[in-house]
């Protein structure tokens, strides 16, 4: 498995991903995590715990541009609960980077 260093990503992201415990890519992230960021559109399935919410949240995350005061991504997800899940981990993964404003709509 690789390190995230590996990845093309901003210091401070690596630097939080260190603090978060993320010390390597699992297989799902080594594969899918620089095609999202080259902006690919992938579709991945991988087991419960495998790290795919961090595999899209850093690819995701990488490509936001926090002077552009508008929506610019949309994760959907099946439930509520996963819901809850998704955006807990995008603002620990989010937590390297200021003006990153997440939001949680559950209906």
């Amino acid at each position: 498995m690789k390190s995230f260093s590996v990845l093309p990503l901003k210091k401070d992201m690596l630097d939080n991903l260190n603090s978060l415990n993320y010390k390597t890519m699992t297989d799902i992230q080594e594969k899918s995590i620089p095609q999202i960021i080259k902006g690919a559109d992938i579709f991945a399935q991988a087991k419960t715990g495998s790290g795919k919410t961090a595999a899209f949240g850093i690819g995701l995350l990488h490509s936001l541009n926090v002077k552009l005061f508008r929506v610019q991504a949309l994760v959907l997800c099946p439930t509520r609960e996963l819901a809850e899940q998704v955006t807990d981990e995008l603002r620990r993964i989010a937590r390297f980077q200021h003006n990153i404003k997440l939001l949680k709509i559950t209906g």
